[in-house]
């Protein structure tokens, strides 16, 4: 397949507000063992776009210093040693790094097939979410039916992604959020409960809510003083799964309930991982989640699509937090 020797890309130059974004021209990704490049038809948006293009989320060494964690698109080459794959293949990827352009590369084990029913603009939605949720909520945070779970924030992405695989897998579940709309949207979703935590105390709502018995598993990004009400919200043997710290990771704690109710508090983050944990985590989603995705059991929510020239706007919606589900730019 021929190809340009240039592309347009996304470039944030040495970070900085969202008006850094510019479009740029850049020659294509050259391909590694295992990869495959991508002609990219959409690219998801993330908060650690956000947090890179800042200054405050460099990329792994070896990483495009491109940003963009997703995209969906056709595959158009691949290295010599990719054998599961093919040149015309469409996919949804999980990239290390430049999503943000008319052409990425990718591992070929970091890839997954576009579920049937969907469009490519929701396949570009799942990679980050999907990979973020499954590995922390069910791998490190070990949820099970018939558990309770809490998730802060369940209307961004992550919140929505969260929602939807909890409730299928049989747990009830709990969530925070601010305004009636998010309310209304999350239940739609599959939330048991949603508490305003601009209106609510959102921990003694819990307390009330689950009669004082509390919860098995929590997933935060926000951190700061929710750490140590999240801790005290927990049964005997629950779990906290930190994977960010949007109000610092700095905290005092009083870590008693940790001994005395054989407490797990965990996290980690998705990016650093290695390939081959990715390729896991990966493997994990096709077996348990994408069927469910095919019969439209879980989904996700599209809140905005921008054109890629339109990155900015894109940028400036993530950081005020009004959006309802995922923002995605349209590349070709």
């Amino acid at each position: 397949m021929s190809l340009p020797a240039n592309m347009k890309y996304i470039d944030h130059g040495q970070g900085g507000p969202a008006s850094c974004l510019q479009v740029k021209q850049g020659v294509l990704p050259q391909l590694k063992s295992g990869e495959v490049l991508i002609e990219v038809a959409y690219a998801g948006v993330n908060r650690p776009d956000v947090l890179q293009r800042a200054g405050a989320y460099p990329p792994p060494v070896g990483a495009s210093p491109v940003l963009g964690l997703e995209v969906a698109g056709k595959i158009v080459a691949a290295a010599d040693d990719v054998r599961e794959l093919k040149i015309g293949n469409t996919v949804c990827a999980l990239t290390p790094g430049g999503g943000y352009a008319e052409y990425c590369a990718a591992p070929a084990s970091n890839c997954l097939p576009v579920p049937k029913g969907l469009s490519l603009a929701e396949a570009a939605a799942l990679p980050e979410n999907y990979f973020t949720v499954w590995t922390n909520v069910f791998d490190r945070g070990r949820l099970r039916a018939g558990e309770s779970f809490l998730v802060h924030g369940g209307a961004g992405g992550i919140g929505i992604t969260a929602i939807q695989l909890a409730k299928a897998f049989g747990a009830t579940v709990y969530t925070t959020v601010t305004g009636s709309d998010k309310i209304d949207a999350v239940k739609k979703l599959g939330a048991d409960e949603a508490i305003d935590y601009q209106k609510q105390d959102w921990a003694e709502e819990i307390r009330r809510l689950t009669g004082k018995q509390g919860l098995d598993c929590i997933l935060d990004m926000v951190g700061g003083e929710y750490v140590g009400k999240n801790l005290k919200l927990l049964k005997t043997n629950g779990r906290l799964v930190q994977i960010a710290f949007m109000q610092g990771s700095r905290v005092e704690l009083d870590c008693m309930p940790i001994l005395t109710r054989s407490l797990t508090f965990t996290g980690s983050t998705l990016r650093p991982r290695s390939i081959e944990e990715k390729a896991a985590i990966a493997q994990a989603l096709l077996k348990n989640v994408w069927p469910l995705l095919e019969v439209k059991k879980v989904g996700t929510l599209i809140h905005k699509v921008y054109l890629l020239e339109e990155v900015q706007k894109a940028h400036e919606l993530m950081e005020s937090s009004a959006h309802i589900g995922k923002i995605v730019l349209k590349v070709i």
